[in-house]
């Protein structure tokens, strides 16, 4: 299996559009291999271990469905049932309580 790399970018513009978008005070939001983090710390998001399962499948989603193609199937599936039951949140969602969702990832 090849390893996975992820990159953390804090203070993130994108994430800070985000946390606005979806009223949250703080954001973590996947694009490619970077998570994008607002209002939270690299080090408070790292001591979140379910929060870290959560966009690291983001990050696998990518992977698998290639950059483009996932953010096209995201907007889809959110327009189509919004943001809790689209299918990548709640495989994300699951993916939370999944100890092995971390093995084979590097995060930077």
């Amino acid at each position: 299996m090849d390893t996975i790399r992820c990159r953390i970018k804090e203070n993130s513009t994108i994430a800070r559009i985000a946390a606005w978008r979806m009223k949250s005070p703080r954001m973590a939001i996947v694009f490619g291999h970077v998570i994008h983090l607002y209002g939270v710390s690299r080090e408070q998001f790292l001591a979140h271990t379910g929060w870290v399962r959560h966009e690291v499948c983001h990050v696998k989603q990518y992977r698998e469905n290639g950059f483009w193609g996932f953010l096209w199937q995201y907007v889809l599936d959110w327009m189509r049932v919004g943001y809790h039951a689209n299918r990548f949140e709640k495989a994300a969602r699951l993916a939370e309580s999944n100890v092995q969702e971390l093995d084979g990832v590097e995060i930077t």
